[in-house]
């Protein structure tokens, strides 16, 4: 457990959703969990975690008063702030600077709350099919996105998800072969896209410096706590073993209905399978 820290995002403590003025105001199209987080800080610690992951939204309501309620939410956990969350729909040349400058709000926001890493998501799918310039606009994205990051002493990550045109081995497999970026692999994400979660951690384990463990169901479609469901959480964590992973492990889950309990219920999982010899 020396070389592994535990942190737990906060998403899980109310609805996901956006900023709506991000409708018609691309630089305000923040994600966000409609929810307490000094609530989900405290129930977070109290659960066994060191560290908490914030949505870009929810750190960016107090950025003119210098992050203030951010600071007093870790000072009173006792949490250390290890990521924030970003998004970009990459592709779309007209609107790119707008989304940069968004995940450059949050890159300073990182850096002043004492983070270590910053995660964005994205890559839209076209309605009508994706094209192939399109990894090639979403790479450069991402170029600019680790360069935003370096700036400000972040390790910058891509976090392939559901819904957009990086889910499955080989879409993983054609933008990091495009991209400098670090790789924040989702087990749930790349698992529910029929992945091979564990192998791809030793495909790319040079790329990876900071992860998201969660559970996921097949049938009926759920996310669940990191030990329950069809993503094979165990044989991940043993591929992180085996290539010498170090640093911060963040359990995630969303829309549960007792996030504390699964909380905890992720913790004992994670900490039962890095036990086994």
């Amino acid at each position: 457990m020396a070389r592994w820290k535990l942190a737990y995002h906060a998403n899980c403590w109310g609805p996901l959703g956006g900023d709506a003025v991000g409708v018609t105001s691309i630089t305000r199209l923040t994600y966000r969990t409609f929810g307490d987080m000094a609530k989900a800080a405290r129930e977070i610690s109290a659960a066994g975690y060191t560290g908490i992951e914030f949505f870009d939204g929810n750190v960016l309501d107090d950025e003119d008063d210098n992050y203030a309620l951010t600071r007093r939410i870790l000072g009173e956990s006792g949490l250390q702030l290890t990521a924030i969350y970003s998004g970009c729909n990459f592709i779309f040349g007209d609107i790119l600077e707008e989304e940069l400058f968004r995940v450059t709000r949050a890159a300073k926001a990182a850096e002043a709350l004492g983070a270590e890493h910053l995660v964005v998501g994205g890559g839209a799918r076209r309605f009508g099919g994706t094209l192939t310039a399109d990894y090639d606009a979403l790479a450069a994205g991402l170029d600019r996105v680790f360069v935003i990051g370096q700036a400000r002493g972040l390790r910058t990550h891509y976090h392939p998800h559901l819904s957009t045109i990086v889910e499955n081995q080989e879409e993983v497999r054609t933008i990091f072969s495009k991209t400098g970026v670090g790789f924040c692999p989702d087990t749930a994400h790349l698992a529910a896209a029929g992945g091979n979660v564990a192998a791809m951690v030793r495909e790319h384990a040079a790329r990876i410096s900071y992860v998201h463990l969660k559970g996921w169901q097949r049938e009926p479609f759920a996310f669940t706590p990191v030990g329950v469901g069809d993503c094979d959480n165990g044989a991940v964590i043993q591929a992180l073993k085996d290539i010498g992973y170090e640093g911060w492990i963040c359990n995630e889950l969303d829309g549960w209905p007792d996030p504390a309990g699964a909380a905890r219920e992720s913790r004992k999982f994670v900490e039962a399978e890095l036990a086994k010899a």
